[in-house]
């Protein structure tokens, strides 16, 4: 008798565990400090504007010659898998790390070029390239870096998954090899 009861009750505790929700693998919890920028469509845009919605990010420039591009289309195809998947209330968010280059009418039109639909992804400038240096340093635990002599800025391939409360959960590669699925799965956890 007493080993049913010990068995049921070993049951219930774990049913309940399970209705706890799943959790994201390998998360990480870093807070993103913040700030304050200019949309694509010339809109003020902080930190505040994105709570209560799960986004993923990235950091890119309109010149870049090598990683951008493919990075820019890689965000595309996940903004495709997010509207199949039927994923409301997420964001897609890419920051510009030229942003004296990248003004929001060029931002416009390099998105524009990707079939970007910007119902649910915005490009970000309007901060200095002092600010974008040190943000994505604090905040996001990556290097950008404008060279004195060239036109590349030099920045990582990441992307990052934040949550409802501004708060980067996980990084993924953004520029071969997506894992769309995981991306995907780990949004629905945060969800």
């Amino acid at each position: 008798m007493k080993t049913r009861f010990l068995f049921l009750i070993v049951l219930a505790f774990t049913l309940i565990l399970s209705a706890c929700g799943k959790e994201i693998e390998n998360a990480v919890n870093w807070p993103i400090k913040d700030f304050t920028a200019t949309s694509q469509q010339n809109k003020q845009i902080d930190l505040k504007d994105l709570k209560g919605k799960v986004w993923v990010s990235a950091f890119i420039f309109t010149s870049c010659a090598d990683v951008c591009p493919p990075m820019t289309a890689n965000m595309v195809k996940l903004q495709k898998k997010l509207k199949e998947e039927n994923l409301k209330d997420v964001e897609l968010v890419s920051f510009s790390v030229d942003p004296t280059v990248d003004t929001p009418e060029v931002l416009t039109h390099y998105a524009k070029q990707f079939g970007v639909d910007f119902n649910n992804w915005t490009f970000l400038t309007g901060y200095s390239q002092e600010f974008i240096e040190k943000f994505a340093s604090d905040s996001f635990k990556t290097i950008v870096k404008k060279p004195v002599d060239g036109n590349q800025v030099i920045h990582q391939t990441f992307l990052y998954l934040v949550d409802k409360e501004g708060n980067i959960k996980k990084t993924y590669n953004g520029y071969k090899n997506v894992p769309y699925e995981e991306i995907i799965n780990d949004i629905k956890t945060l969800q």
